[in-house]
């Protein structure tokens, strides 16, 4: 890690890096089948260009610009540090556009550039247990931004027949070509806007969590593979 710091902080070697991480998740869903399943909630809020947040876990990154419509623009939450540069850079080469900022660093203009994007008709993407964890539990600023900006919280979740579960905190999800490969969307989660007590807000963090759970255990099982566990429960905001 020390003699790859100096060289991701040049410009130029992140940019061939990024490019050739593009290139690696455009073969690995070109040879790979793919399904879809509960993209019906998805599509009947594209349909009537209704604003929405998805959300999907950090370990499940990679493959998550397949599971969007081409038409319709997005812009994601993305984290300030290097890897989040790096993400920002990789995801730009389908298309998303990034919002720089976390629930640490970048905070309150970060929420102002989500709010007046979905208030304006568009989308935003959220990880909501990046970008430090813990794996699979949901902070409570994506049903914030949620009640907020009145629109709802789509979960989705990929899963492939191939993968290697790296040793990160998120568990990250590095698919193989040649896989057999899904995409799981969940219903939409609502956060009423008079639903901003603490009790209320602990209670939409947890449907956030458990539904985002849901979908993406269920995924797993849907290619055969056994599902990754959240992390031991800590507090989370």
């Amino acid at each position: 890690m020390k003699l790859l710091k100096p060289l991701l902080r040049n410009d130029r070697v992140r940019g061939v890096i990024c490019a050739l991480a593009a290139l690696y998740i455009r073969f690995v869903h070109a040879t790979s089948r793919w399904d879809m399943k509960g993209a019906e909630h998805a599509a009947a809020l594209w349909d009537r260009d209704a604003s929405f947040i998805v959300a999907f876990w950090h370990g499940r990154l990679l493959l998550m610009p397949y599971c969007w419509r081409r038409d319709k623009s997005i812009e994601m939450l993305i984290s300030q540090h290097v890897d989040g540069q790096l993400i920002a850079r990789t995801i730009g080469h389908f298309g998303f556009s990034s919002i720089a900022g976390s629930t640490s660093r970048g905070g309150p203009s970060a929420l102002r550039a989500m709010l007046r994007g979905l208030k304006q008709g568009g989308y935003v993407g959220m990880t909501p247990d990046g970008p430090r964890g813990p794996r699979m539990r949901a902070g409570g600023g994506i049903a914030d931004v949620a009640r907020l900006a009145g629109v709802p919280i789509l979960p989705v979740a990929f899963a492939t027949s191939r993968r290697l579960v790296l040793g990160s905190w998120d568990r990250f999800i590095l698919a193989l070509p040649f896989s057999r490969g899904v995409f799981v969307w969940g219903e939409p989660i609502e956060v009423p806007r008079h639903d901003d007590g603490e009790d209320a807000r602990e209670a939409a963090r947890q449907r956030v969590e458990e539904r985002l759970n849901a979908v993406t255990a269920e995924a797993d099982r849907l290619v055969g593979q056994s599902a990754i566990e959240p992390a031991p429960r800590e507090a989370v905001s």
